[in-house]
């Protein structure tokens, strides 16, 4: 496995004021899982679009030297005829079509523009049983899962004959067993001969199936090291990555809990489409000023579900049960109410649902408090600018200025918008929904810092999150759910990953 199957050599790409790479090497053996780690905003996207041939030759500076041939890839189309495949964070498939229909986009199997469709569903076949998805062909992408479209884009990877396959983040937004499903995978290809470049922040899958590590930071190669050898270890890495030894993955905080600010009680809520399906049955629980309180569960428990149900009837139908806000009961009719009453909900999917991406920093900030930045209908533009710039420091948002444009931002300054957003808005309960979901190490730390703080102020944090050890480090208790039913609740002391994932695999009846 010594053979080089890729060099690339003192890679500069500068953006307007941003130099997002400079002089990066990277080295990649034939055969070997290659894992590419580092900050968001580190520079690993920018770095495999400039090989992929996203950013086409000519728009950066250095060499790309692939199985012993000095490439110029000007468009992807031309990296994919050498055999290097790229799949990204935010998948790109087309719901309305089938699995076959997209795997083959682009690269038809046709004669004189007439497409062969038993032959094009016969080689899908195939190709979804080389990634062990059992899927007739015909399947439109819309009824599948995130995991079950990930291997999707996998089979068309395959059907482009990839010797490279590059997967940025490939599991972020999967569950913990469509994840090992993939690594599993990825050990499969590396059998086969096939070189994978991984982009991860989950040191976890990195120790699991990686060869060798790079490790970039503000745009530059920090380090590469065998996964074999002695100085390898996750310390080493988030120095690596961060520029300092994280001693501790979670903040120390001393909690100070006072009186029960949020009661829910005999919440039950049906499907919004399907009237007759039931989602989540008779929830009770409670959070008081001060604490910080995890629910978790498997995909489809009903964690989201109840979160959005509960501010201000964003899901759901047919819904019953008591809201209690500081002792006193308040009914909710649409998320303003919610907002007005002092709830927060920062959104699993900050892209779709938590930000106004062509927006700039500055009016994300201010979208859910226009109302107190207003004077009769007219924003106070000044008072606006001063809150977004004191957020901008505060919370550290790597930006030159709160003009830029949000969807430029790297995932974790986009976590830090989203809360600055709602944090304005002056809330006494925050659902923090998956907050360090796609996030790095280094901002995940700097998250769960700002979620103490706004703990010792006083505030009740209601924490979903689908990593145990971040409930586990973060949590004053922690509610499970299983199938849309409270399983059981743990504090502090009982809290161990053991029962809790006893608690969120208990089948209807055994439920509590």
């Amino acid at each position: 496995m010594s053979e080089t199957i890729l060099e690339m050599r003192e890679i500069t790409k500068t953006f307007p004021g941003v130099k997002a790479l400079e002089n990066v090497n990277l080295k990649v053996r034939k055969g070997e899982i290659h894992a590419l780690m580092g900050e968001n905003g580190a520079g690993k996207s920018t770095l495999m679009k400039v090989l992929s041939g996203v950013y086409p030759y000519g728009t950066f500076s250095g060499e790309i030297w692939y199985k012993g041939k000095r490439c110029e890839f000007r468009n992807t189309k031309q990296s994919e005829e050498a055999g290097i495949v790229i799949i990204h964070q935010e998948l790109a498939l087309i719901p309305q079509l089938s699995i076959a229909e997209n795997i083959f986009l682009g690269n038809e199997q046709a004669t004189r523009q007439i497409i062969h469709w038993n032959q094009t569903n016969q080689s899908a076949k195939e190709l979804l049983k080389v990634v062990g998805l059992d899927e007739s062909p015909g399947t439109l992408i819309s009824s599948l899962g995130v995991g079950k479209q990930q291997l999707v884009e996998i089979a068309k990877a395959l059907s482009k004959k990839v010797e490279l396959l590059i997967l940025d983040e490939p599991t972020a937004a999967l569950n913990e067993e469509d994840s090992d499903n993939l690594l599993k995978l990825m050990l499969e290809f590396k059998k086969q001969g096939i070189s994978s470049i991984l982009i991860s922040h989950k040191l976890n899958e990195v120790t699991k199936v990686a060869d060798s590590v790079t490790t970039l930071r503000d745009g530059r190669t920090i380090e590469t090291l065998d996964t074999k050898s002695e100085q390898f270890s996750e310390d080493r890495m988030i120095k690596g990555m961060v520029g300092r030894e994280l001693t501790n993955r979670y903040p120390h905080r001393q909690p100070n809990i006072g009186e029960v600010v949020l009661e829910v009680s005999d919440w039950n809520v049906f499907h919004p489409l399907q009237n007759e399906r039931q989602i989540l049955h008779d929830i009770h629980f409670k959070i008081r000023r001060g604490e910080i309180v995890g629910i978790a569960g498997l995909m489809g428990a009903g964690r989201t579900e109840l979160a959005m149900s509960i501010f201000g009837r964003a899901y759901g139908k047919k819904i019953s049960g008591r809201i209690k806000l500081r002792g006193q009961e308040v009914h909710f009719r649409n998320i303003s109410d919610a907002i007005a009453q002092g709830m927060a909900y920062v959104t699993e999917d900050r892209k779709e649902l938590g930000l106004i991406l062509m927006d700039d920093i500055k009016s994300n900030i201010s979208l859910a408090s226009l109302k107190q930045l207003s004077k009769l209908s007219v924003i106070r533009e000044h008072q606006e600018i001063m809150e977004a710039e004191s957020f901008r420091k505060k919370m550290n948002i790597k930006s030159p200025s709160i003009l830029q444009k949000t969807g430029n931002l790297s995932g974790g300054n986009q976590q830090k918008v989203v809360l600055s957003k709602w944090i304005l808005a002056k809330p006494e309960i925050l659902i923090l929904d998956e907050p360090t979901r796609g996030i790095d190490v280094g901002a995940k730390y700097e998250i769960y810092t700002i979620m103490n703080q706004l703990a010792d102020e006083g505030k009740g944090i209601l924490m979903i999150s689908s990593e145990l050890p971040e409930l586990l480090g973060m949590c004053d208790r922690i509610y499970v759910m299983s199938e849309g039913r409270l399983t059981g609740e743990l504090s502090r002391s009982e809290a161990t990953q053991e029962n809790i994932a006893r608690l969120m695999t208990k089948g209807k009846g055994e439920h509590s």
